[in-house]
């Protein structure tokens, strides 16, 4: 969760960005998430071990620490605030540190809204039936992912889930390139999703011949449905 959330800086758009807490679990998952994004390494994204690099522009931080001011005016629990962060000698660099919220609600504008940067929300829910509801609910369905290590949880879950692509204990479902890309509902432009079969149909424009030869003509005309014979 860490690396779907924090990886290449939450600037890419298979980025996990919401996490749904099911019953007690996060109580338990707050704290490691928290600590956990405390510890980023966040360094000039050339160096090898760096965890996070910067922000593609200055314009683009201060739309990310406003998404993150947003959350707190709107009532979100702030448990890291990643606002302010420097790394030494870049200090006019465009980076934001790890930044966590919990309690999120989806009335709450960094719910609704894709942030593309390294902000994680909590959304707390009571059971899984609630939790379904909830992603269905939203108008995006671009990718989900479902943590469990029960068979029949995580086959309802892809059945019922209304998202164009489901990992299961897979942070970033991303399908081999065979298979199309893409989501549904308002993360689909147009008719056909993008690689994949549906790939090829997008540029291909299909006819349909039907042919027969004269040896197969010689009962002559035909006064009922053809069948196959």
């Amino acid at each position: 969760m860490i690396g779907a959330a924090y990886g290449s800086a939450g600037e890419r758009c298979m980025a996990i960005s919401v996490a749904v807490a099911v019953g007690e679990v996060a109580d338990q998952l707050v704290p490691r998430l928290a600590e956990r994004a405390r510890a980023l390494k966040i360094r000039n994204g050339m160096e090898a071990d760096a965890e996070m690099g910067p922000l593609v522009t200055g314009a683009h931080k201060a739309k990310v620490e406003g998404y993150i001011a947003r959350g707190v005016a709107e009532g979100a629990t702030l448990v890291t605030d990643g606002r302010g962060h420097q790394v030494d000698g870049h200090e006019n660099g465009f980076y934001v540190g790890g930044t966590l919220f919990d309690h999120v609600t989806p009335e709450m504008t960094i719910y609704k809204e894709e942030i593309f940067g390294p902000v994680l929300s909590v959304v707390r829910v009571h059971d899984f039936a609630e939790a379904v509801a909830l992603i269905n609910a939203h108008e995006y369905g671009n990718g989900v992912s479902c943590y469990t290590s029960d068979g029949g949880i995580a086959r309802a879950f892809a059945r019922q889930i209304q998202v164009g692509m489901v990992g299961i204990n897979v942070p970033i479902p991303v399908p081999m390139a065979w298979h199309s890309f893409g989501g549904w509902k308002r993360s689909l432009f147009g008719d056909h999703h993008a690689y994949g079969e549906e790939g090829v149909r997008f540029y291909t424009r299909y006819k349909s011949v039907m042919q027969r030869w004269p040896d197969s003509i010689a009962k002559g005309a035909e006064f009922t449905m053809p069948v196959a014979k």
